[in-house]
């Protein structure tokens, strides 16, 4: 993972032309996508991380972008949503004191 306030435009346009860096990430959200996602360009220079490929955000615990990354975020959606409702499920089943 690299920063993107640690590196210059010049090295960083090298990686990117390069391939090195595939993926870029918000640090704050935990969120990585492709470096042509709309959102991704938004974000704050401070916020920004650069990943070589997705099992180097994923390790990190980033997880896929919505909007560029549909197809591994449905992955994400529906086994975190599967994990909330089984705790909703238990919390309801808890007596009331």
């Amino acid at each position: 993972m690299i920063r993107h306030t640690d590196i210059s435009k010049q090295i960083l346009r090298d990686l990117i032309t390069t391939h090195t860096i595939k993926f870029g990430g918000n640090v704050r959200l935990k969120i990585y996508g492709t470096l042509g996602c709309a959102s991704g360009k938004r974000m704050k220079k401070i916020n920004r991380v650069f990943f070589m490929d997705e099992t180097e955000a994923l390790t990190a615990g980033y997880r896929p972008c919505v909007h560029c990354m549909k197809n591994q975020w449905s992955g994400v959606k529906t086994n975190a949503g599967h994990g909330l409702h089984q705790i909703a499920y238990c919390i309801c089943l808890l007596p009331i004191f």
